[in-house]
């Protein structure tokens, strides 16, 4: 699936990925799991990799292998750097009433997996839950 940086994207992302999750078995729960996370990888996509240039394209792909289920997320923006991610004190966030900073805690709880790359062509999250 190939869509422009725009939130109003979201939904088609989403009824896209959670129909292939559903093919694959998974229950009602951790099709809902899947479904945030992917919401929230694209959101923070749209934000700050593409800081909501609308005329940038985001790459979503999905497939599986015997263990696993996966859905992959290309970019062309600014690369996100995973090793200077500090998880967040959700409760101290939450007490505080400060919005958004949760987007990569929820993906990593959410998902089995995460895995970040980057290359000349681009940046990808792939989004792993075992099946």
């Amino acid at each position: 699936m190939d869509v422009s940086a725009m939130t109003e994207n979201l939904q088609s992302v989403r009824d896209f990925v959670v129909s292939h999750a559903r093919k694959h078995g998974f229950p009602d729960s951790e099709t809902e799991e899947i479904r945030l996370a992917v919401d929230e990888a694209m959101t923070n996509v749209i934000k700050h990799a593409y800081e909501y240039d609308s005329s940038k394209r985001i790459y979503v792909s999905v497939g599986s292998d015997h263990e696993n289920f996966w859905v992959a997320i290309q970019d062309t923006g600014q690369a996100f750097d995973i090793s200077n991610y500090i998880e967040p004190d959700v409760a101290e966030r939450v007490r505080q009433r400060k919005k958004g900073g949760v987007g990569v805690y929820l993906i990593k709880k959410l998902m089995d997996k995460v895995e970040y790359s980057t290359g000349r062509t681009g940046n990808e999250i792939r989004l792993i839950k075992k099946l």
